[in-house]
Parts: structure tokens; sequence; C-alpha cells
């Protein structure tokens, strides 16, 4: 099948009085020997590689067959002329893009069965042929979404409900759209984003049979969880940025915010990886990601609503997050930023794990319990213990700043734990590089500066000594040019 044969005669007047000739005998009720006169044009045409022609007569052809609701005709036509020896890479495009605009207006008047025959016909003349890669695309979208509207059918069991979630993500899956070069930029984008919406919906349904939701575990749905992984590494998020890319026409609902708000390409990307952070516990990542959501415009200028929503999430993760210098700075730059200081108890919250100081959990929950554990967020109880733990987290960082060395009792009563809890933590913090602790058992003391060694003391008396002479330096430099400056107002 190639288009690249040097054209041998111009069939266009033959063609032109055919169509008529035909047309007459379609409508004098002799449809299959209208199609016969045609198809034996068509031959000729393909053969002499009349591309024009050609794709006038098999367009001709499946719009008789249409006109005359002939469907069986119509798909038998479609594979028959598609399979032809040497046709025309052209004809079997527009043929396909022709029966493609027919679509929509098949299954509204003929019913689903009809329409899932030519889309069935029409993936099978699109399969493995490059050149009809992005109609091959849209004809499985299509078909995606049919089954996925199976599978939320009230009628249909549980098994049938489950099967027919994982076909419509399995149909998208085998489509490789990054590598698609007739495709468009924004739609290949949208592809790649129902692909990941899919895998979600069926990450989430293995997790809930699995009875494993949030575990790391290589089960329940965790292959579908890479894939989202995998997906959202396919997305360029400098074209999100693209002012059409923010906003658009279309409702979804974006998770953890809990509203209904109008996105496009920019916020569904990071509504889906939302979900996939939260599944691995990602606190840092959900963060970064609701700052993008934030910095959109149009949630940004929304200071009562989206963007204040947004904000609010930022706060909950980022002290979620564990510590760590990439968690610092995004702390301490959510500190500074003006928009924050309206949300006085968010502002507090941050200012309290910004701040050098001791936080007593008790005192904790007293000040932002009662509101916190009312949110999305903390309503969920591994949360309310996670940031239970940052705060101790917290605690054990401005104890090793200010103590070289302090007695297990009282280092107890600083964090308002027990004996076994305060060892675990301390442990983790120490394996991870946060701190540095060694634990004296039968003394029941913690030491949190390690022996130095020699060469640490005089190379730290090396490096304060370059700093005194580089002092001593400047300082005589200053008085020289000071002492010139006041002989020359002397001399004056």
């Amino acid at each position: 099948m190639s288009d690249n044969r040097k054209q041998e005669k111009d069939f266009s007047p033959e063609v032109d009085a055919l169509l008529p000739e035909a047309e007459k005998l379609v409508k004098a009720g002799k449809l299959q020997e209208g199609l016969d006169k045609l198809f034996v044009l068509e031959k000729q045409t393909r053969n002499a590689a009349d591309l024009a022609s050609t794709s006038r007569l098999v367009s001709a052809i499946v719009q008789h067959c249409y006109s005359a609701r002939d469907y069986a005709l119509l798909n038998s036509s479609i594979s028959i002329l598609a399979k032809k020896h040497g046709q025309l890479k052209g004809a079997v495009q527009t043929m396909t893009e022709k029966v493609m605009q027919w679509l929509d207006e098949i299954k509204t008047r003929e019913g689903v069965d009809k329409w899932l025959e030519l889309l069935e016909t029409l993936r099978g003349v699109t399969e493995g042929k490059i050149y009809l890669e992005t109609p091959r695309a849209r004809v499985t979208l299509l078909l995606s979404h049919h089954h996925e509207v199976l599978s939320n059918d009230p009628k249909a069991t549980p098994e049938n409900a489950k099967k027919s979630l994982r076909t419509a993500a399995e149909l998208l899956s085998e489509l490789q759209v990054e590598t698609y070069s007739s495709m468009e930029r924004r739609e290949k984008t949208e592809f790649i984003l129902e692909q990941m919406r899919l895998l979600v919906a069926v990450a989430r349904q293995k997790d809930a049979e699995a009875g494993q939701e949030g575990k790391d575990s290589l089960s329940g749905g965790d292959p579908e969880w890479t894939k989202v992984r995998v997906g959202g590494r396919k997305i360029n998020e400098e074209f999100l940025k693209e002012e059409e890319n923010e906003v658009g026409n279309k409702t979804f609902l974006v998770y953890s915010l809990l509203i209904s708000t109008p996105q496009d390409l920019k916020l569904k990307f990071y509504d889906l990886m939302i979900q996939h952070a939260l599944h691995q516990s990602s606190y840092l990542d959900v963060a970064k990601y609701y700052q993008k959501v934030w910095e959109t415009p149009s949630i940004k200028e929304d200071v009562t609503d989206k963007g204040r929503i947004a904000l609010e999430h930022i706060t909950y993760y980022v002290v979620l997050a564990p510590h760590n210098n990439e968690q610092a700075g995004m702390l301490h730059g959510l500190y500074i930023d003006p928009a924050l200081k309206p949300l006085e108890l968010h502002y507090n919250l941050v200012k309290s794990f910004h701040t050098h100081e001791l936080m007593r959990w008790p005192g904790i929950e007293l000040l932002y319990g009662s509101f916190l554990r009312q949110t999305p967020v903390f309503s969920q109880e591994k949360r309310w213990e996670d940031l239970h733990t940052r705060v101790i987290e917290h605690n054990i960082r401005i104890i090793a700043e200010y103590y070289s060395r302090i007695t297990i009792p009282r280092l107890m009563s600083l964090l308002d734990l027990t004996a076994q809890q305060t060892e675990e933590t301390l442990s983790r913090l120490v394996v991870s590089g946060t701190i540095w602790a060694r634990i004296d058992r039968p003394a029941g003391i913690i030491n949190f500066r390690a022996k130095r060694t020699a060469e640490d003391v005089m190379n730290d008396w090396s490096s304060d000594m370059q700093r005194l002479l580089g002092l001593v330096e400047k300082t005589w430099m200053g008085m020289n040019a000071a002492q010139a400056a006041q002989s020359r107002v002397v001399k004056s």
C-alpha cells in the first residue's frame, strides 16, 4: 500500500461520468449494481495510482451504503476497500475520516450495536497502519468510553462492571500516543490524561478488593499506580503553563479540593498526580502539586474559594512531609508568602514548624485539633498520627540544637512520649541522618554531640584563624583608606 507510485493516467472524466450514473442506479433500488460499477472503475484508478479519482470512488461507495442504511454492506465494503492490493494510503485515509463522521449519528439513530460493529470495523482497518494512527486512537477512545459507561451501569453485575472498567483502561493503555507525529500536542496530552484517569480508577478498584489501600506492597493496584507515574512523566509541564491549557470548559472533581471547578489540561494533570502521590503518602510531592495548582492565575485570583483551598492544602501537606532541605525551603517560602497571613490558623501552624522552638503536642491538639480534624485531610487517622510524628521530629531537632546531653526522662517529658516511643523516634531520625545522637542506656543519657578528634579541633582552629586574619586585614585596609582621605582633607 503506497502513494509513492507515479500516476499513470487521470481518470477524472470517467469518474465524473460514472458517479451520476451510479447514483441513479442506487436511487432506483439497484444498490449492488451501482456499487459493482464503482468497484470496477476503482480498480482501474487504483492500478493507475490516480489518488484523487480513487478517493472519490471509495467515498462514493461508502456513502451509498450509508445512505441506504445497509450497515452490513458498509462494514464489508470498508474492509474490502482497505485490503485491496496496492490500495492508496490517501484513499484509505479519506474513507476512514469520512466514515468516522457518521459514528455519532449512527449511535443515536440505529443504536449501540450498529455503532459498535462500525467501530470494530474501523479499528480493524486502522490496525498496524502508521498513517492511520490518529484515527485509530480516536475510535479506540470512543470504545473505551463505551466500556466505562457500561461499568457505571446500575443494572450491571459487580463482576461485569469491574471487567468493563478494566477493558476501558486496557484499550487506552495500548496506545502509545506520545510517539504519534500526526497528532496535535494538545490532543496527545488529552489522551495521556485519559489513560492516567482510567488507570487510577482501576488501581483504586483493585486496592479496594485487596483491602490494602495505601500499602506499598507489589499487589492490588500497584501496577496501575506505576503506569500512572510513567504517564505523568510523558506530560510536558511547560506546555501546561500556556494560558489555553490552564482553564477550559470541562468540569472535573478536583481530588481533595472537594469542589467542582472548570479546568482543563493543567488542573486535570495535577489532580491525577495528587491522587498518585497520596496513594504513596508522598506528602511533599502532594504539596508541590498543590503549589502548581495555586500558581495557576485563575486559581490564585480566587482568594475566597479555590485559591484559599489550594493554599490551605499546601500548608497541610508541607507540615506533614518529613523534614529535609527541600521541605524546609518550601516551608520557609510558604511562611513568608503574604497570601498566607489572612489565613491566621494556617499561618500560625506554619510558623510553629518554622520557628526553632518546642511544640508540645497537647497544646497543638488544643489549638488546632478541633479545626484540623474536621478537614478532609486530617479526618483520616493516619494523617493525624503523621502530624503527631512530625511535631515530635521537630521537637527532637530543636532539642539536638540546644542540648549536647540530656537525660532520657527529661527528653520524655519534653516530647510527651513513653521511653519506647522516644527511643524509636530518635533512632529513626539518626538512621535517616537528620540528627546525630547516641543513647547510653545504663546511664540514661542521650548525647547529641559526637566526640571530636584532634584533627577536627585543629581544622576548626585553622578555620577560625583564617577568619580572624581576614578581619584584621580588612580592618587595616579600612584604616589606611581613612587616613589617606584625612590627609588629603588636611592638605587642601
